[in-house]
């Protein structure tokens, strides 16, 4: 991640300790959890209410100021963004902004 420069944040409905749980299976980015259903309604994911309530996962690329790049929401467990895909749409965004600024100086 530090090579592309970019952040990578995950949000759950689980508690504390499961989130606690999750983050030292390996991950090497933050964990936020007790994300409600208002939160679910603020990002447009679709709420669940099997197994006591949860989010279907919504995954967001944002680029600087927060703009949304891209964006995927699931009603199910298929579709996820590929890590690859997602690599390859940060650094085709940073090769065209180079671009335009070596064309800029130019």
């Amino acid at each position: 991640m530090d090579a592309l420069d970019v952040t990578v944040i995950a949000v759950s409905t689980d508690n504390h300790e499961q989130a606690t749980e999750v983050k030292g299976k390996g991950l090497s980015f933050p964990v936020a959890y007790g994300a409600t259903k208002a939160d679910a309604d603020t990002i447009g994911a679709w709420w669940s209410d099997d197994r006591d309530g949860f989010v279907q996962p919504a995954e967001f690329l944002l680029g600087r100021g927060g703009v949304v790049l891209g964006s995927m929401y699931a009603s199910g467990p298929v579709g996820r963004m590929a890590v690859e895909e997602v690599i390859h749409a940060i650094q085709s965004r940073v090769n065209r902004r180079r671009q335009l600024e070596s064309e800029s100086a130019g």
